[in-house]
């Protein structure tokens, strides 16, 4: 064990404190962006009545914005500055947000995933800005503990996401089941999709003029500049350069699956407590708004727990906690996939603990000692996050088989996050032998 008492709020002696604040609360931003979205994939699917499948095609709009953007985010931040990446990234997701009422008065299901692909676009630019950002502003020594305790902001973001989701749009859609819409007429079915979208789009609009406060406070206020721009951008060097380094080739690796199976327990949670709930004898609504409720107790969970292990970070190296943590959610995911009742749902309200520090120590670690290549570095940590988009319709598909040899789909599909915990086990494993070595 180490200690590293180092302020994390200094550089050179100067207070960051407000700079940091304000890039902060970036992280909430995208935090509720992410939360807020995971449970339309269950709502879309009532509304436009579409298979879980069909649904899960947010995701993919969603996730494939980041992976889209975050080369072109990291070759503007070279180019000009962090500050611009960030106002550029306010403004996109503020632009995604505002294409929701367009959406909604189109009546179509692909506006919708226009509007999520621009606004994750955004968050890409925002995500490839605000954490090599946030690393640079202060002490090196101390830059992983700080990118700890900035990202655990994002979850009280998240929290806001999730509450906003069950309570102002989850419990305020029609309560008909995906059964009883199914035998709706056109034009019942056209009205009753109106009502519920006219629902769902208010809190994207309202973070849109969240968005714009933002982009003005970050436009007023000094910040700190890390590093000089650089315009010559020496792409090919660069890549090579990180493609050779172990710790970041793999940490790409492990960040796709990290991203993958955080979305699947968060997105899927839904799914797997309605069929739990729905088997005590609920209806569909109110098991899908009690399987939110325990949506919000993991957020709570991982929100907590992300602060108290920036705290153990002072004592423990981030690959060895990484390891722990990986080979915990291990178990838990094992839980939910063989205990069809609550107790598999307990286990993955557990899961939450466990990812808590994952992503940014997998980030942490992938970027250190890359110095100015971690502009690029950052980009492609941030591509990875197309885990979220790849993996979440293969555990859909799986989930609308419906059973599989007489087990619940639901249970099974829960094998592909267990897959990605292994995998991020070994990328902490093999991190312990380079650092020892």
């Amino acid at each position: 064990m180490s200690q590293n008492k180092d302020s994390i709020l200094k550089k050179d002696g100067v207070s960051i404190v407000l700079p940091f604040i304000l890039v902060t609360a970036c992280f909430a931003l995208w935090g509720f962006a992410n939360d807020v979205t995971n449970p339309m994939v269950k709502a879309f699917s009532k509304i436009f009545r579409m298979s879980v499948t069909d649904g899960a095609l947010v995701q993919v709009a969603f996730y494939g914005g980041y992976f889209a953007m975050a080369l072109p985010a990291a070759m503007f931040i070279r180019r000009f500055s962090y500050k611009a990446g960030v106002i550029l990234g306010l403004g996109l997701y503020a632009v995604g947000a505002a294409m929701f009422f367009p959406a909604k008065m189109s009546g179509n299901y692909y506006p919708f995933l226009i509007a999520y692909f621009i606004m994750t676009c955004g968050l890409s630019f925002l995500e490839t800005s605000c954490n090599p950002y946030i690393m640079a502003m202060g002490s090196a020594k101390t830059a992983t503990r700080r990118l700890n305790f900035a990202q655990a902001f994002n979850p009280i973001g998240s929290l806001c996401g999730m509450f906003v989701a069950m309570n102002f749009i989850q419990a305020r859609l029609n309560p008909l089941s995906t059964e009883e819409r199914a035998g709706l007429g056109h034009v019942e079915f056209e009205a009753l999709k109106q009502s519920d979208l006219a629902i769902l789009i208010k809190p994207y609009l309202y973070i849109c003029i969240v968005l714009v406060l933002m982009i003005v406070l970050m436009l007023l206020l000094k910040m700190p500049k890390c590093s000089e721009n650089d315009k010559n951008l020496n792409f090919g060097p660069t890549i090579k350069r990180l493609v050779r380094n172990s710790n970041y080739r793999e940490g790409v690796i492990a960040q796709f699956f990290y991203v993958g199976a955080q979305i699947m327990c968060w997105t899927f949670i839904i799914q797997y407590g309605t069929r739990v709930f729905m088997g005590q004898g609920m209806t569909e609504q109110a098991a899908e708004v009690l399987s939110q409720r325990y949506n919000i107790v993991a957020m709570a969970i991982f929100c907590c727990s992300r602060f108290i292990c920036t705290y153990f970070l002072k004592y423990v190296r981030p690959e060895k906690l990484l390891g722990i943590f990986a080979v915990a959610a291990c178990a838990f995911t094992v839980g939910v996939v063989a205990i069809q009742g609550v107790a598999g749902l307990y286990c993955l309200v557990g899961i939450s603990m466990c990812m808590s520090l994952m992503f940014p120590t997998i980030y942490g670690i992938a970027l250190d000692g890359l110095d100015e290549d971690a502009k690029f570095g950052a980009a492609g940590l941030i591509m990875a996050i197309l885990g979220g988009s790849v993996l979440p319709p293969l555990q859909a598909r799986i989930i609308d088989c419906g059973s599989v040899a007489g087990f619940p789909a639901v249970n099974l599909s829960f094998v592909l996050p267990l897959i990605c915990f292994i995998v991020i086990a070994i990328y902490a494993r093999r991190t312990i032998r380079r650092s020892k070595a």
